[in-house]
């Protein structure tokens, strides 16, 4: 399976949608953005049977060596290097034990019937502490709130380089809370930080529940899936997309894992 590739799998439950954001005042590699997600489907719109929902488990390594670390250089905001005891480095790449994989996002590329989803009233948290966002990638829903807090003690800028939803760029003061919404689906959004350019992240937006962010065991968990044939993506922003063709059978709790393979670090 490779970064591209698509290996068949039947197993018995569904994947989903996931929203990732990035902050970089430095060009945005435009090879870390994937496709942007399909059309809704046409026609009636169903209904969720909550008796044959299942729930998608799974975890991502990274197989062969992580690239070497890339050292942030805050040496020039000297309110940022000072909450910092040792060195830091870019957080892009971030594994665990057995080369468990963090930050990959995991979602539905297609195969979703016509369903229609309420957002949650609850917003999702982006944090910016010791200059750095915490977390690096999150995801959400169409509608719902991203809440956008400065815990540091120096002022931050957040701009995101959307393309399919309306652009903002917004300073933000220590110890400031901001709120925003997307309004459309979008894959990857960056957001440039024009103030500490090593500050990233990435946002992604679905109009779905069915997506999840790996954690720092690599693992995930997205529950409440109809039954159905689907094409589940797995995104990082180092090692690209891997995809899987699974069917959902009802009631079930099956377990699928992807492999990133390592590639040669840049000089």
């Amino acid at each position: 399976m490779n970064a591209a590739g698509r290996a068949n799998i039947i197993v018995a439950s569904l994947a989903s949608a996931a929203l990732l954001i990035s902050c970089n005042s430095s060009p945005v590699n435009e090879a870390s953005r994937p496709a942007q997600p399909a059309e809704a489907a046409s026609g009636p719109v169903l209904t969720l049977d909550p008796s044959t929902v299942s729930t998608l488990s799974g975890t991502v390594v990274l197989q062969g060596p992580a690239p070497s670390p890339r050292p942030i250089n805050m040496s020039a905001e000297p309110a940022c290097s000072q909450l910092h005891s040792q060195p830091v480095n870019f957080p892009d790449v971030v594994t665990g034990p057995g080369g468990v994989l963090a930050d990959v996002v995991v979602y539905i590329r297609s195969g979703l019937g016509n369903y229609r989803f309420t957002p949650p009233g609850s917003a999702v948290l982006l944090d910016q502490r010791g200059c750095l966002y915490q977390p690096q990638v999150v995801a959400l829903m169409v509608g719902q709130r991203l809440e956008i807090r400065n815990s540091d003690g120096t002022v931050h800028n957040i701009h995101s380089m959307a393309r399919h939803n309306p652009p903002w760029n917004r300073s933000q003061p220590e110890g400031a809370t901001i709120f925003e919404t997307f309004p459309r689906p979008e894959l990857a959004i960056p957001l440039v930080c024009n103030v500490h350019p090593w500050m990233r992240g990435y946002a992604f937006v679905f109009d779905n529940p069915y997506f999840a962010v790996t954690t720092t065991a690599g693992k995930f968990s997205i529950p409440n899936l109809p039954p159905g044939n689907y094409v589940i993506e797995a995104w990082h922003q180092r090692f690209g997309t891997l995809d899987q063709s699974v069917t959902i059978a009802p009631k079930s709790s099956p377990s699928i894992s992807f492999i990133f393979r390592s590639q040669p670090s840049t000089p």
